[in-house]
């Protein structure tokens, strides 16, 4: 597995970045952020103790199923699924289908990277 380097930027500033990459004025630079959270918070959120404490069981046990899963982790089906479906719009998790419809979490990265300068988001992602 691997690291993944995270930023955090606004919803308009990303926004304002994707045009730009769309438009072609705006080619991501090598070793920019893959994947954006829209604030520190949000961060702290989806990589809370507890969530670090799930991706570590999942790791360790490979579930087979998000029933599996619940009855390692002691948390309920329901909130794993959407605990794990944020994850996985982050790309932090994959959420594979097997042969019966059951979901199998893996996690992706080993690491992850938080990309978070001091100077203001306009002057690094441009407009």
């Amino acid at each position: 597995m691997t690291t993944l380097k995270i930023g955090i930027a606004s919803y308009e500033t990303m926004k304002k970045r994707t045009m730009a990459i769309a438009r072609g004025e705006y080619k991501p630079k090598r070793g920019e952020p893959k994947v954006w959270f829209p604030s520190l918070e949000a961060f702290a959120g989806i990589l809370s103790e507890n969530n670090r404490a799930l991706l570590q069981i999942i790791i360790d046990s490979q579930p087979g199923s998000l029933t599996e899963l619940a009855n390692l982790s002691g948390r309920k089906t329901a909130s794993l699924s959407r605990t794990l479906k944020s994850m996985a719009h982050y790309g932090l998790v994959d959420l594979e289908k097997d042969r019966g419809g059951r979901l199998r979490p893996r996690v992706k990265y080993t690491d992850v990277a938080l990309d978070l300068p001091i100077a203001k988001e306009q002057e690094r992602i441009p407009a």
